[in-house]
């Protein structure tokens, strides 16, 4: 099966509502992501009461944003490790175990960021 690729202005459209699928499809089938979601919102809107500078502010923008990148290719390698097969295998909880590592990984950055901000 070939696929026509686009090309131009509607090859941009064409991926970035690919890209918007996947991101309501995350919403709607993940907990995870819509844990992470509604946390990073609700620290990008306390961030803005905030009486930092403006570098300080881009800072927690991009921790908020971190976490939801993150948390998207989680659930992106878990899918796909789940697309092949749900038989547990080594390499297939190494692969999540890893996944989800990035995402532990990323939530405690952030925390320490803010603490650190903040005090």
């Amino acid at each position: 099966m070939s696929i026509e690729k686009q090309t131009g202005l509607k090859r941009l459209i064409f991926s970035i509502n690919n890209s918007w699928s996947g991101v309501t499809d995350a919403f709607k089938t993940e907990d995870a992501f819509r844990h992470i979601f509604i946390f990073s919102t609700l620290l990008l809107l306390i961030s803005f009461t905030l009486d930092i500078s403006k570098t300080q502010h881009i800072v927690l923008i991009l921790c908020s944003f971190l976490l939801i990148v993150i948390e998207l290719l989680n659930t992106a390698i878990e899918t796909v490790v789940d697309r092949i097969s749900f038989e547990i295998h080594p390499l297939s909880k190494r692969a999540k175990d890893m996944a989800g590592a990035a995402q532990l990984v990323a939530i405690v950055a952030t925390l320490l960021t803010w603490l650190i901000i903040l005090f």
